[in-house]
């Protein structure tokens, strides 16, 4: 996984793939206010639900640009229908590696069945319970602090209009993400982790 961010493949691009679900829109009961000298900006505790979208987004390692889409489920359907995006928005010369974590939609023996017919697209699973070695994640918290989280949406409409807004400003000034983490570094911490599981367990 490291070894795909640090050194890619010749004829190969590289994308980080993962769903955000669930992102609620939600309408403020009263408005908030603003950021000022001496005053955080705030926003009511309570609030009206409008529905829910999930953001579909595929991170371009090597540029940090982003496709990405909002659909209204998560299942193996909508994931399918982005793997087609994602295969159209590219260069039908180059491979297409991407990263994605184990959940079981990303399995789904029709999704296999789309990868039997598009062999340029070879999925590299994340180990398990480590979905954060999936750089999109910090795009992820990116977005949502800086448009999700202090939002006002008055419809699941407006708040895709929203994701897609900041997609595009962010796809305009891209910027990647550089991990600086070595693969030895990242070992230690997973045999250090074992151990003491092994010692808990022993105990």
């Amino acid at each position: 996984m490291v070894g795909l961010y640090l050194n890619p493949p010749e004829h190969a691009l590289v994308f980080c793939v993962d769903e955000k679900s669930q992102i609620r829109a939600l309408d403020r009961t009263q408005p908030g206010l603003p950021l000022k000298k001496g005053r955080c900006g705030t926003m009511t505790h309570d609030y009206v639900r409008h529905g829910t979208t999930t953001l579909f987004a595929a991170l371009h390692v090597a540029e940090g640009k982003l496709i990405g889409t909002c659909m209204p489920r998560h299942r193996h359907q909508e994931f399918i229908k982005f793997l087609n995006l994602v295969d159209a928005q590219t260069p039908r010369d180059l491979a297409l590696h991407l990263i994605v974590d184990n959940y079981a939609t990303h399995k789904h023996p029709k999704v296999r069945s789309w990868l039997k017919r598009h062999p340029r697209v070879p999925l590299q699973f994340t180990p398990t319970n480590s979905s954060w070695l999936n750089l999109v994640e910090r795009w992820f918290r990116e977005i949502t602090d800086k448009r999700i989280r202090r939002g006002v949406f008055r419809s699941v409409k407006e708040l895709a209009a929203a994701i897609n807004a900041y997609i595009r400003e962010h796809d305009e000034n891209p910027k990647t993400f550089v991990w600086t983490a070595k693969a030895d570094a990242i070992l230690e911490k997973i045999h250090r982790a074992r151990a003491v599981l092994d010692k808990m367990q022993t105990a």
